[in-house]
């Protein structure tokens, strides 16, 4: 049975109150799910440079705070085989800062602003989305960069915290620049599918992100604006070389986030509603 099947009228009488319940209860079609999305995509594009970039910037700030967090936990649980399980929920932290914010966070936008342009398929949208891309890039690096600085030249945190944060980021550089590609795509299609979820899930909103967030930790998959905190804190702390931060974590853990988050996500979730969206209801 497809949509046009489905009666478009009660099939039993009811009145004004029990239509509206009924009306509170019907999941949302994906056409509507993927025009939330999309709509949101198009103020996103039109938003000031200056809103986008101070925006960005805080998101690169309050991310760092899922190492924190995860530092936090891992210096207080004790060694066993549960440690990783427990101490991955401090990894949501940031996210949740950010995503409940409304702060701008890169992975986050790569599948709203790429919405509009797929569905106008103008120059001028392409343009406006790479402008986005760029700018909220470049701000959430930056944050990531003053944040990273901040923590490992001041005296924050106590002794042991330190050290596992530090061991938490040189567990993830373990990683070949190939794995750090193929987490990537993985992340950024979870990424993706978060911001998918949203738009349905209203007051659970908090239970979405932190979901999704958690299990890109406990898989240990690479998230670029994340993974740029650890980055940079390694590379202040002299543990790794700033060519190694950028050729072996961030080229390609952008790229596998792109891909995931754009070339897959973005363009199955078009191709599933494209029919019904020239559909006159």
């Amino acid at each position: 049975m497809n949509e046009r099947d489905v009666p478009r009228r009660p099939t039993v009488p009811i009145d004004d109150v029990e239509a509206g319940h009924i009306a509170g209860r019907v999941r949302l079609r994906a056409a509507l799910i993927y025009e939330i999305v999309r709509a949101e995509g198009v103020r996103e594009l039109g938003r000031p440079t200056a809103s986008l970039f101070w925006s960005g910037f805080a998101a690169g700030l309050s991310i760092a705070f899922s190492l924190v967090a995860e530092g936090v936990l891992y210096a207080h649980l004790p060694e066993a085989p549960w440690r990783h399980l427990v101490a991955s929920f401090g990894y949501t932290t940031g996210f949740l800062i950010v995503v409940l914010g409304r702060q701008q966070l890169f992975t986050e936008n790569t599948i709203t602003a790429v919405l509009p342009v797929i569905g106008a398929a103008e120059f001028g949208e392409l343009r406006r989305m790479l402008r986005l891309w760029g700018l909220v890039l470049a701000s959430n690096l930056a944050g990531t960069v003053v944040i990273a600085g901040l923590f490992a030249h001041a005296p924050l945190f106590e002794p042991e915290v330190y050290d596992a944060m530090t061991a938490v980021a040189l567990h993830f550089f373990e990683l070949s620049a190939a794995e750090m590609f193929w987490r990537g795509v993985v992340a950024g299609w979870l990424i993706a599918t978060m911001v998918w979820l949203l738009p349905a899930a209203e007051t659970a909103a908090i239970w979405v992100v932190l979901l999704i967030t958690y299990v890109i930790a406990l898989a240990e998959l690479s998230h670029v604006i994340a993974g740029a905190v650890e980055a940079n804190f390694l590379v202040f702390l002299g543990e790794i070389g700033p060519g190694t931060a950028v050729f072996s974590f961030l080229l390609p853990t952008l790229a596998g986030n792109i891909v995931g988050g754009s070339a897959l996500f973005a363009l199955l979730s078009y191709a599933q509603v494209r029919r019904e969206m020239h559909q006159v209801p």
